[in-house]
């Protein structure tokens, strides 16, 4: 706190400002430096307030040593000054004497008889102000459960007795029941007790979050699995990194390591790695390791103890060695609350966690199934995925191996990879010899032959820098070996990959940007080379096509084989550029270089290469626009390759058939393409076929085909390949989509969870990926959070990204998307000067970059929230706003643009028609509906805008006839227009006009 209050006054405004802080350890000491303050006034009320802010910020901050203290402070002024104490402030002194009860409980150092004079202190305090027992006996139930002993006659007293004003809430007093029939065994009759609570129905600060982490393993063995599972997402998000939620967190993580979700579990692990340091009760804190017990132990038997984990600071931990050290402290406090108790409860509560058994082997969480082989994954290296078939054994005599790797590598065959990293292995390794066998060849061939595989692996993620460097480095090592043929195609090679290098690092996201932030600056991030104004893309791949000309022209010596390859590095140079500047003028000559290729494969019998050039004939075609000659020469494509091969060019091949059939709209032809591409592709190893391609194809075609959730495994399928390959971006491009199609599809819970995933990744936190991809992932969050109606989360998350992209001057349009929306969110939130900034924020972007339909909408929902929650005080504000949407509308027109939704004009017309509504301006109103019905004219029997004509006649009769009480113009109206719509064939709406003529005559 900066500066202490110095009035009453600001002291107050302090404490309010404090109480919308999350509980943790700012607000606790906020809270403390109030109590501070509090005190130098003369005034006792000041200080009653300023405790009580500090015993609230010690309970929900577990901290239950301090809690007590602040309480008996409290008590002490209740004594002493009884008077201080108004009706309100009496009711939180007695109901905070079940906070110090529960504080007791959790320190194993308070003696028992003294938990039993602080209950018997309760009664007495209860009985002599007159105040029901019932809250009592609660805690003296609590008490016994605690314990173990005398739990059933305890719950009887308590659950027998009739609720009272400071009895705990509903959701409260029903979760401690269901946990005694779930400490009796009786599952069902717990899950039926809960069923208000986990329905929603009833709730607190703590509910349902808490009720459901016990619900979890009981709606498993009930065979409830989607309930376990959706409310395991919902109630999670309810209590992470919350200290006095803590043994909450340790049950979800428990419920992740007995569903088949190891690496989820470290995952929360990780993002709840501040329990570890922040709870500072004893019992929550057993409660939170005993669930982490659970997973670690799971992850152990899994063979997987040196993974690393998360733990207590000060040092890094396997999960081997956290798994021990949780083990000596939880088994030490177990022992001490048994001590203090005088029963085994909780040593016993503890073996049977820790000996539960899996209940289920596998259960898919969230969409972002991880394996626990990909938790210490290194972001940017490739994960060995499960392969698809199995590959022939390898020879033992390393000049077998060799011969059949250059051998697999002349075909273009997939399997020579593994030979490649077979040979990578025998050869890096220390005890190493290099036979003396002129079919080997000296060592700095074989160096140069695994450099060139390795550089083909790296322009196949798109690291062309390093791809050129090892390309380079490659030919060097042939020259060295004296093989000039294969100097001379590694040189080619580099200068292909030194031309695909982006011009600037932000060339490749500005121009990927997934859904939802538009990438507006994409179609200007082609920078010049600085002289005649051709793109720097373009002239780069000019001048590698030219090099590798002359570098051909220069060769002597080239095997067919060699030269083919030549000749297929220029033909996709050529590719490259006319994919970059789709310039007619540059067809021809990628269409020669193609026939060049196509002519000498031919001659010299070449499969692959005779494949290659038709692949990047019917590219062209496809990129030139002429889709039917593309399709046709996929189909001879795919009839010489089933019928001459090679086979592992057939899934290539029908992925490419199928994206053109989705661009002549037979969603159902390119869907069987892709169906049969990923069944091919499984006979080939997993680095052969782009299948995160296909299944990112095959989500686009499930789209159209009207099948979301289908399309969703597939993008998150898509996604999961692209990581294990080392591809993170295209990889959080598939997962921002698949967030998205998962909020659309009201999968609220599924969205959060995993872009929580997604934004703790390290790369993520630590700034790596694109910034603008990530913002993404994050605006899609809080849109989620919204959808969700965890409100406050959603706004802050806004105005950070509001305040982020303000500073991004090539993109101002999301900026203004941004704030805009930011700007509702304070609105619903009743802070109408706040959504007035962002909103300004929002119209100072839009006149740099357009956004009229969006911005309009949003500032007319501004208008019709202020009007609705503050009525007649509000219209000043609201008009504002609606004279803003009005230039809007006015710069839209003047454009030319028109709206994909209603007309911004007659929308605009009837908003100002709701607005003066909601101020009781019933005449304005009246006005402002006839000119929207006037701009919306009448309906005809197929313009569509036949419901918001119908709903202009329903708000303006409802004016006249209701509020105006003038019923026969609106009955006139109401007739005439039920007439109109019916003549029209559009029944459906006049539903409406029907109802609300009905009801004026009736009131007639």
């Amino acid at each position: 706190m900066p500066t202490a209050p110095q009035t009453t006054d600001e002291l107050y405004e302090e404490l309010q400002a404090n109480q919308r802080r999350p509980y943790g350890r700012t607000r606790t000491v906020t809270a403390e430096e109030l109590v501070d303050a509090a005190e130098r006034f003369e005034e006792t009320l000041p200080l009653v307030r300023a405790l009580l802010e500090l015993q609230e910020a010690y309970t929900y901050g577990s901290e239950p040593r301090k809690s007590p203290v602040a309480f008996a402070r409290l008590l002490t002024l209740f004594d002493e000054q009884p008077d201080v104490f108004d009706e309100n402030l009496r009711h939180l002194v007695f109901w905070r004497f079940k906070w110090v009860a529960s504080a007791l409980r959790a320190l194993p150092e308070i003696p028992r008889t003294s938990l039993r004079q602080w209950l018997t202190e309760m009664r007495e305090r209860y009985e002599k102000a007159g105040l029901g027992l019932q809250p009592y006996y609660g805690q003296a139930y609590r008490l016994a459960a605690h314990v173990g002993e005398d739990t059933d006659l305890a719950f009887e007293l308590w659950a027998a007795r009739t609720r009272t004003p400071l009895s705990d809430c509903e959701a409260c007093e029903i979760s401690e029941r269901a946990l005694y029939h779930l400490a009796s065994g009786d599952d069902e009759r717990a899950l039926r007790t809960w069923e208000p609570v986990l329905a929603g129905k009833e709730s607190c600060q703590e509910e349902p979050a808490r009720s459901i982490a016990h619900a979890l393993l009981p709606l498993l063995r009930a065979g409830h699995t989607d309930r376990a599972r959706e409310l395991h997402l919902a109630g999670y998000r309810g209590c992470r990194r919350n200290p006095s939620m803590s043994g909450e967190v340790g049950r979800h993580l428990e419920f992740c390591a007995l569903t088949g979700n190891e690496a989820r579990g470290l995952e929360l692990l990780a993002e709840n790695r501040n329990l570890f340091d922040e709870v500072d009760s004893p019992l929550e804190l057993l409660d939170f390791l005993n669930g982490v017990e659970v997973l670690l132990r799971r992850v152990e038997q899994l063979g997987h103890g040196e993974l690393p984990a998360a733990g207590f600071p000060g040092r890094t931990w396997t999960v081997t060695g956290l798994r021990a050290e949780v083990h000596g402290r939880a088994d030490d406090l177990a022992a001490r609350f048994d001590a203090r108790n005088g029963t085994t409860a909780h040593t016993d509560r503890r073996g049977a966690r820790l000996g539960r058994a899996p209940l289920l082997e596998a259960l898919e969480l969230t969409l972002r199934t991880r394996r626990l082989d990909e938790v210490a994954v290194v972001p940017g290296v490739p994960v060995a995925a499960p392969a698809a078939r199995a590959v022939a054994a390898f020879p033992e005599s390393l000049p077998e191996l060799v011969a059949r790797a250059r051998a697999l590598d002349e075909q273009g065959h997939p399997d020579a990879r593994a030979c490649w990293t077979e040979l990578r292995t025998r050869v890096t390794a220390p005890d190493y010899t290099h036979p003396d066998d002129p079919a080997v060849g000296p060592l700095a061939r074989l160096r140069a032959d695994l450099l060139a595989d390795e550089a083909s692996r790296r322009g196949e993620r798109d690291d062309f820098t390093e791809a050129a460097a090892l390309y380079e480095e490659a030919a060097g090592l042939y020259d060295d070996a004296g093989t000039p043929a294969h100097a001379a195609l590694a040189r080619a090679h580099a200068v292909l990959a030194t031309a695909e290098i982006p011009p600037q690092t932000s060339a490749r996201a500005a121009s990927e940007t997934p859904s939802g932030l538009p990438a507006d600056g994409a179609a200007d991030t082609g920078d010049t080379d600085g002289t005649d104004g051709i793109p720097a893309e373009v002239a780069a791949l000019t001048a590698a096509h030219a090099a590798m000309v002359r570098l051909h022209a220069e060769t002597s010596g080239l095997a067919p084989y060699q030269e083919a390859r030549l000749l297929r590095l220029r033909a996709t140079a050529l590719g490259l550029r006319l994919q970059a500047s789709r310039s007619d003028g540059h067809v021809a000559a990628v269409l020669h270089e193609v026939g060049l290729l196509h002519d000498f494969a031919t001659r010299h019998d070449i499969p692959g290469q005779i494949a290659g050039a038709l692949v990047l004939r019917a590219h062209t075609s496809a990129i030139s626009g002429d889709l039917p000659a593309a399709a046709a020469e996929t189909d001879a494509l795919l009839d010489r390759l089933e019928a001459h091969g090679p086979a592992w060019h057939l899934p290539r091949a029908l992925g490419l058939r199928a994206r053109l059939r989705l661009g002549a709209q037979d969603a159902e032809a390119a869907h069987a393409d892709l169906g049969e591409a990923l069944r091919l592709a499984a006979d080939w190893p997993a680095d052969a076929v782009d299948t995160a391609r296909l299944h990112g194809d095959l989500a686009e075609a499930c789209m159209h085909l009207g099948r979301p959730d289908e399309a969703l495994r597939h993008l998150t399928r898509s996604a999961e390949l692209n990581l294990r390959r080392g591809d993170r971006f295209d990889a959080y491009c598939a997962y921002s989509n698949a967030a998205t199609l998962s909020l659309d599809l009201g999968r609220v819970e599924d969205c959060i969870a995993l872009l929580d995933s997604l934004l703790a990744e390290p790369d993520v936190a630590a700034g790596e990926p694109d910034d603008r991809l990530v913002a993404q992932l994050r605006l899609t969050r809080a849109r989620a959070l919204r959808a969700g109606e965890d409100l406050k989360a959603a706004t802050t998350e806004f105005l950070a990204l509001a305040a982020e992209s303000a500073g991004w001057d090539d993109d101002p349009g999301s900026h203004a998307m941004i704030a805009a929306e930011t700007a509702v969110l304070l609105a619903e939130a009743d802070e109408f000067d706040r959504a007035r900034e962002a909103a300004d924020q929002a119209l100072a972007a839009h006149a740099r970059d357009p956004r009229h339909e969006a911005l309009s909408n949003c500032l007319r929902e501004l208008a019709r929230l202020q009007a609705r929650q503050q009525g007649s005080d509000g219209l000043a504000g609201a008009l504002a706003f609606l004279a803003d949407a009005g230039r809007v509308a006015e710069e839209a027109h003047s454009a030319g643009y028109e709206a994909h939704g209603r007309p911004l004009d007659s929308a605009l017309a009837y908003e100002y028609g709701r607005v003066h509504a909601y101020a009781d301006a019933y005449e304005d109103a009246l006005a402002a509906l006839e000119k929207a019905l006037a701009l919306i004219g009448e309906p005809g029997p197929d313009n569509g805008r036949a419901g918001e004509w119908a709903e202009c006649v329903r708000f303006a009769a409802a004016m006249e006839g209701v509020y105006l009480e003038r019923p026969e113009p609106a009955l006139a109206r109401l007739d005439a227009a039920v007439s109109r719509l019916t003549a029209l064939g559009h029944t459906e709406e006049t539903e409406p006009l029907t109802s609300l003529a009905a009801r004026l005559r009736d009131e007639e």
